[in-house]
């Protein structure tokens, strides 16, 4: 059974998700389907980027990642399925799969896109409006069906690759960025281990408030307190025990967070 993940910014009060399971139940009935999430902020693309980039890992060779967080819908966006590596991706070609794309390639792995040009393998009647229900989901029903890759479409040498922000280096350490909050209002930065170089991160300030120091888990601190971690995928996050770290901040994507490294000394041992 091939598993196919469905990431969207449909909510959860309409039926739109719904109907995408049963269109791709309809062609593939032994499809195994996952939801990863359908609260991606509504339109926000690097949001939805950046969740499926942290879920794919977890996945095993051969799933299609279908994903719709689509603005562009019914515009000249051009509709694109991939090979990334050992796994798929269906969705609009409007940088989605980005963070996807650029994992595979530092790693050396192959990649390959098509526009979705075959309508043979689309519904029927094709709105302007939902392209995940009449494109998307059954061309994933059809790749989870064993159709290729190049069945489905023309090549597509240049698919949409957005620009995602890297941590800069300051006099004093580095500045990166908030990236996410999650729903326990934990704040999420684009800082990982390897930014610090193999120094020791000594303080954390996001606006008027500063970290000391960094814990390794949400309890290791007094109710209230605010605590800087490394997050179950390896970036920098900030929290309050006990409470939300994003109100206490008054945090948002794109907000700046500056880290201070104590740098090892030369010969210093480890």
């Amino acid at each position: 059974m091939t598993c196919i993940t469905l990431l969207t910014d449909f909510g959860e009060q309409d039926v739109f998700v719904g109907i995408l399971r049963g269109v791709i139940l309809s062609i593939a009935p032994e499809a195994q389907i996952v939801d990863l999430t359908h609260l991606i902020p509504p339109q926000d693309v690097r949001q939805g980027a950046r969740a499926l980039a942290r879920a794919a890992p977890h996945f095993p060779p051969g799933t299609i990642h279908l994903a719709v967080v689509d603005p562009g819908v019914g515009t000249a966006r051009r509709p694109m399925a991939a090979r990334i590596g050992p796994q798929w991706f269906v969705g609009p070609d409007n940088g989605l799969a980005t963070l996807l794309v650029r994992r595979a390639q530092r790693v050396g792995l192959a990649c390959e896109a098509v526009l979705l040009d075959r309508r043979e393998y689309w519904l029927r009647e094709v709105s302007h409006v939902f392209h995940g229900r009449d494109i998307f989901a059954p061309v994933a029903a059809h790749l989870a069906c064993g159709v290729a890759l190049t069945q489905l479409g023309s090549p597509l040498p240049d698919p949409i690759l957005l620009r995602f922000a890297e941590p800069q280096e300051t006099a004093s350490g580095l500045r990166g960025e908030v990236t996410s909050i999650d729903r326990f209002g934990n704040v999420l930065t684009n800082i990982e281990p390897a930014h610090l170089a193999g120094g020791r991160l000594e303080r954390v300030r996001l606006g008027q408030a500063e970290i000391a120091g960094m814990v390794h888990t949400f309890g290791d601190g007094p109710a209230g307190a605010l605590v800087a971690l490394w997050s179950s995928d390896e970036h920098l996050c900030l929290a309050e025990v006990n409470g939300n770290g994003a109100l206490r901040l008054g945090a948002r994507p794109g907000d700046a967070v500056d880290v201070f490294i104590a740098r090892r000394a030369s010969g210093e041992a480890l």
